[in-house]
């Protein structure tokens, strides 16, 4: 069943804004009354990347009348495959910048709110304090749990999408929904995955046109929450396959077990970047790319290792890595390939997942063995600059 409207309508449009949304006007379910609730709607996206890039236009298009934008992150030429709403001209800018452009582009008539910082516990029920609805995009579960715990204390609705490669995800969650059927991202995932179990798309990569797949039924939902229209996706989860051009929805119902949400606490603790018995192995055991660099040039005998996955070897690689990717390691299988008898010294893209085959191979007995803080893109970076990033 529909859910009442979640924002009251403005007082008019326009003509400019009725020739504009005409399109919408004629739709007997969202006529006048409903594109003035649009107008009057203050929808904050958290991110302007590959969720939001399609999300921020199509929000805007539709004429809701504020749009807020929290990013802190800067154009790289690697998100112009996925994040539509920056161009070219735009890399080395500000994401917030560039999405604001964009949007005026789109749409002058939209109020558009730049929050330019890393959201956090201590500033994130101040910035969602003024919106009606949230919409998430974020690829990191610690942002993921401080958006739905945040949400929930200012009882505030929000949509929610997950990519990965070919799949993606979308559901609603209101705590306090009115129909007294709330939920929140916890009923669905009580606690996060461990540590390096499920890699973000900077590791394992997405399908660029998924994002637009995804990113429109999360704005779909917004309409549907703000004019009272529709079924929202409240208590369903609705899960897309590109590859078989598959739908599936799954219901989702509250957990008597989940904890009630009290208070806002430590995320990245809590979800963890990296286990503790690898935080432990890469505690003094971290190596600098410039000491890396010294190393070959001194022409010392060691094994450099790469732990990455083949399609990332083949698109950019340390001058005499050997690769050998960190699942082969930490079962073990990989082990009698190691040499025992000189230095090794790990890397990954980042360090992550480096630091994770590190911690397994002090266990296996290879305690001297290291592994490079920042990883390949810190190579490139600090070394070699001619490689491509990714």
């Amino acid at each position: 069943m529909p859910l009442p409207p979640l924002v009251e309508p403005a007082a008019e449009l326009t003509k400019e804004e009725v020739e504009r949304y005409s399109r919408h006007l004629i739709i007997p379910d969202v006529g006048m009354a409903g594109q003035k609730r649009l107008k009057n709607a203050k929808v904050l996206v958290i991110g302007a990347g590959g969720l939001g890039s399609p999300a921020l236009l199509y929000l805007a298009a539709a004429g809701v009348g504020t749009l807020g934008i929290v990013e802190f992150d800067e154009v790289d030429a690697s998100n112009l495959q996925r994040q539509i709403i920056h161009g070219q001209s735009d890399v080395g800018r500000s994401k917030a910048e560039s999405a604001r452009d964009s949007i005026r582009e789109v749409n002058p008539l939209v109020e558009v709110r730049l929050h330019q910082t890393r959201l956090e516990a201590s500033n994130v029920l101040d910035i969602f304090r003024d919106y009606d609805l949230i919409l998430d995009g974020t690829d990191n579960f610690a942002t993921r749990y401080l958006v739905n715990d945040a949400a929930v204390l200012l009882g505030k609705p929000y949509v929610w999408g997950s990519i990965f490669r070919f799949e993606g995800q979308a559901s609603v969650f209101w705590e306090e929904a009115p129909d007294g059927k709330g939920l929140n991202y916890r009923d669905l995932y009580p606690v996060p995955p461990p540590p390096g179990m499920v890699p973000s798309c900077a590791e394992g990569g997405v399908l660029g046109v998924l994002c637009a797949s995804i990113g429109s039924i999360m704005v779909n939902e917004a309409i549907k929450l703000i004019t009272g229209i529709g079924e929202p996706l409240l208590g369903r989860l609705v899960a897309y396959d590109a590859l078989e051009t598959t739908w599936r929805t799954i219901k989702i119902r509250k957990d008597p077990n989940t904890p009630k949400i009290t208070e806002l606490i430590d995320y990245d603790s809590f979800c963890g970047v990296v286990t503790d018995e690898a935080a432990s192995a890469a505690a003094g055991h971290t190596i600098t790319v410039t000491e890396l660099k010294e190393m070959i040039d001194a022409g010392k005998d060691f094994a450099l290792i790469d732990v990455r996955e083949q399609n990332e070897w083949d698109i950019v690689r340390i001058p005499g890595a050997t690769l050998i990717p960190k699942d082969r390691i930490l079962s073990g299988e990989a082990l009698a390939e190691i040499p025992q008898d000189k230095p090794i010294v790990l890397h990954c893209k980042s360090g992550v997942r480096s630091a994770e085959a590190l911690s397994a191979l002090h266990k296996a007995g290879f305690a001297d063995a290291v592994h490079v803080g920042g990883g390949v893109l810190a190579w490139i970076k600090q070394i070699d600059p001619s490689q491509p990033v990714y």
